[in-house]
């Protein structure tokens, strides 16, 4: 009987692809902090798991006119609002990027362990304990 690792290991390889991608997204948001019109981007997580629960609605252009988003690793590559704008209309906030490139870092270790234990899981039942 050959095991299904997409089964096994479910959603989450395809969350640490995106939690790598989104760490260097934020790393770019940061390099780029005194960039005279650099406009900061970040992933969208709820659109990677639209994308992969069968439940959840996604989004459709209801007009060809419309631009459609820019998708990445299944997820949607987005700017983000700051709080207050540079003269220079840089939109990096280097304390909340570094907030969210902290978040995102502990987050990634969580996919790690989560797919460790389903590795750890996977070699106890083949090795019968």
């Amino acid at each position: 009987m050959a095991i299904n690792f997409d089964k096994a290991l479910g959603i989450h390889p395809q969350v640490l692809s995106m939690r790598e991608r989104r760490g260097e997204v934020l790393a770019a948001n940061l390099a780029n902090a005194d960039t005279p019109g650099y406009k900061a981007r970040d992933l969208d997580f709820k659109s990677i798991l639209k994308q992969n629960l069968p439940l959840t609605q996604s989004m459709e252009r209801t007009q060809t006119g419309h631009i459609a988003p820019q998708q990445l690793l299944g997820a949607h590559l987005m700017y983000r609002n700051p709080s207050q704008v540079s003269l220079d209309g840089n939109t990096v906030e280097a304390n909340v990027e570094q907030a969210k490139y902290g978040e995102n870092a502990v987050q990634y270790q969580a996919s790690l362990q989560f797919i460790n234990n389903k590795f750890s899981g996977l070699m106890s039942a083949l090795r019968g304990q």
